[in-house]
């Protein structure tokens, strides 16, 4: 069994009409002026980017199905022409190449369409004109980004293209990753090809796909380039996105291998299921060079009045902390926050997933079991240990703002005088990472008036109080973050952002108020 998300929109299916083309044929000009609209007399409707009509290279048209366009297909600024073949109507490559060629006098070195169909094929129907057949939106979007990064030699030869897709189709594989509703060992589980399976870590799970998927290619022969290329499915958040692509890269430099990765989002209208799926091909390096390495990143020292700069957590603090004191107040915190679960989560299925009460909990049980034996006069290092755990068993977006004002606290709690001093260092370095503000109906709400006013004033209680005017407040805010922007205003009206309630009852146990 695999997780399976409704997607939360503010529109039904019937009014959206995802599936008629004559929706996207009104709809994606808007979102890029130079696109046109044209109709054939067969009645099928293709998009046409007249901006890119004068390029001197291979054109790229793709030919996608009714509703399941990927973001790769409307995003990539390489595809010349988008069709849809919808109720029986096909759309071939020679139906393509005439419209282009009515609409301007395509002087380029040929056109290459790229379609999602039943197995991998390319056909070659003329001298300037050749057919790409994928067996996936995977695979599609994975062309297209070859296809749009090769060199600009391939790019500037019909025939070089066309080699260039006869070693996809001969040389890409692929591998699919869901989610499980289930633990394994206690553990977050995944659906791969193997079989169910836990992980740790994130890059566990990806370390698995990635040996997977490359037994296909053990043994390669001449200079090649790794085009990688991954696609999230049925919508990961951002983040998610993030530390996949950087485990790929970090598995791929690890191994030495030359590579170009990208990404796209795609919708599976068959199952539900949130998870991943990675397509691989090497290439000869003569028709895609390799991407440079990231530089990598330096932390910011931070420095004290003096002058002085301190790099880690692990530096001796300038604050005294009593371990029976901190105990307390992180006990207190975690057990408000388990009590109040079941709240917390009806709060959540009203506004959002439904699963932030069980994501607060999970994270308050890891803590207390976390600090069970640990010397907490040693708070910082402690806390920037304790990251670690939550990465694994705080999921969503609330998990990720949560590990990452911890990491920035457990640096500042190291280096600043004050506990509130830190706490609003932490603070700034979080808002380098999020759009969210007061207002905007989050965490935020709660957290942002909490610090604030402890920093200005030093009353806890005082802390307390705005931070609960901020959870009131988002009653009546309209969401313009995280799932509850999707729904209408009048079904969040009168009930509080669950995430910022959440916190609250963290900080109100915490402060003994």
């Amino acid at each position: 069994m695999a997780v399976v998300v409704e997607q939360t929109i503010p529109f039904p299916a019937s009014t959206l009409d995802l599936h008629n083309s004559q929706r996207w044929s009104s709809l994606f000009p808007l979102i890029r002026p130079t696109v046109k609209a044209v109709q054939n007399a067969n009645g099928f409707h293709i998009l046409i980017d007249s901006a890119l009509l004068k390029s001197k290279t291979v054109l790229i048209a793709a030919v996608g199905r009714s509703g399941a366009f990927s973001s790769k297909v409307l995003d990539d600024q390489d595809v010349v022409a988008i069709a849809t073949e919808h109720d029986g109507v096909e759309v071939t490559a020679q139906d393509v190449q005439q419209l282009l060629q009515a609409e301007s006098e395509v002087k380029s070195q040929g056109i290459v369409v790229a379609r999602v169909g039943r197995q991998r094929k390319v056909e070659q129907h003329s001298d300037g004109l050749a057919e790409v057949h994928t067996g996936s939106e995977l695979e599609l979007d994975h062309v297209l980004h070859l296809l749009g990064s090769a060199t600009e030699t391939c790019r500037g030869s019909i025939q070089d293209v066309t080699n260039l897709l006869q070693v996809f189709g001969e040389r890409t594989s692929v591998t699919h990753t869901k989610f499980h509703v289930d633990k394994a060992e206690g553990n977050p589980a995944v659906l791969q090809a193997e079989g169910v399976a836990g992980f740790e870590k994130a890059k566990h799970v990806v370390e698995r796909d990635l040996k997977h998927v490359m037994k296909a290619h053990a043994a390669q022969d001449g200079d090649v380039t790794y085009s990688v290329h991954f696609s999230d499915v049925n919508g990961l958040s951002r983040l998610e996105n993030y530390i996949i692509a950087g485990e790929v890269a970090h598995y791929l430099e690890s191994q030495s291998i030359p590579y170009r990765l990208s990404h796209s989002t795609v919708l599976n209208h068959s199952d539900a299921a949130r998870g991943f799926s990675i397509s691989i091909c090497p290439v000869p390096s003569r028709y895609l060079v390799a991407q440079p390495k990231p530089q990598q990143h330096a932390a910011t020292p931070v420095a004290d009045e003096s002058g002085t700069q301190q790099r880690s957590s692990g530096s001796k603090s300038r604050i005294t902390f009593d371990d029976a004191d901190v105990r307390r107040r992180i006990q207190a915190g975690c057990d408000a926050v388990i009590k109040a679960e079941p709240t917390i989560t009806d709060y959540d299925e009203k506004v959002g997933d439904g699963d932030c009460g069980y994501t607060l909990r999970d994270g308050a049980k890891q803590v207390l079991s976390f600090i069970a034996g640990k010397d907490l006069t040693q708070l910082p290092s402690i806390v920037s240990q304790l990251v670690s755990e939550l990465e694994v068993n705080m999921g969503g977006t609330s998990g990720a703002l949560y590990c990452i004002y911890l990491t920035a606290l457990a640096s500042a709690l190291a280096s600043e005088q004050t506990v509130s001093a830190a706490l609003k260092a932490a603070l700034e370095q979080l808002m380098k990472y999020t759009r969210a503000r007061l207002g905007d109906r989050t965490m935020m709400d709660a957290l942002i008036p909490y610090i604030e006013t402890l920093k200005s004033t030093g009353d806890v209680k005082e802390a307390v109080q705005r931070a609960e005017q901020g959870v009131e407040g988002t009653k009546t805010m309209e969401a313009s973050l995280g799932r509850s922007a999707y729904l209408d205003e009048s079904a969040t009206q009168g009930v509080p952002d669950p995430g910022a309630y959440g916190l609250l009852i963290l900080m109100q146990g915490m402060s003994g108020v």
